[in-house]
């Protein structure tokens, strides 16, 4: 069963490089190398602070022999290349309800069941 966690608030850079530290960890536990990572244009995904960390990451991971981070960017505006789109629509389609919003608690258990992936701690957003 497939672990993911959740951010406690937004996407931002400094989440983003702790779901990433978080998945290398993961990765090095199993006696992976490398993750290969296909990125759509989010911007927390292509923002100077991410890119710059990924480059330290590489370096050093080169140096080291730690679980390098191959970053593969989608075009913009190319959903049709991003072969989860579809996933997403029919989970968003599947977890909500019309009526009113779901609670946090309730949303993560909900995106868990759908997806079969169990529920872990979310990831605490720190200040930068």
């Amino acid at each position: 069963m497939a672990r993911f966690p959740v951010v406690t608030r937004r996407p931002v850079s400094t989440v983003t490089i702790d779901f990433l530290q978080w998945l290398i960890e993961s990765l090095r536990d199993e006696g992976k190398k490398a993750l290969l990572l296909i990125w759509d244009n989010a911007s927390w995904h292509i923002s100077k602070q991410v890119r710059t960390w990924l480059k330290e990451h590489n370096r050093r991971a080169r140096r080291i022999g730690d679980v390098r981070i191959v970053v593969c960017q989608l075009p913009t505006k190319s959903p049709w290349l991003n072969p989860i789109e579809p996933y997403w629509v029919h989970g968003k389609r599947a977890i909500g309800e019309p009526d009113r919003v779901l609670s946090k608690q309730e949303m993560m258990e909900r995106v868990c069941n759908y997806y079969g992936c169990k529920l872990i701690e979310p990831l605490a957003q720190h200040p930068s």
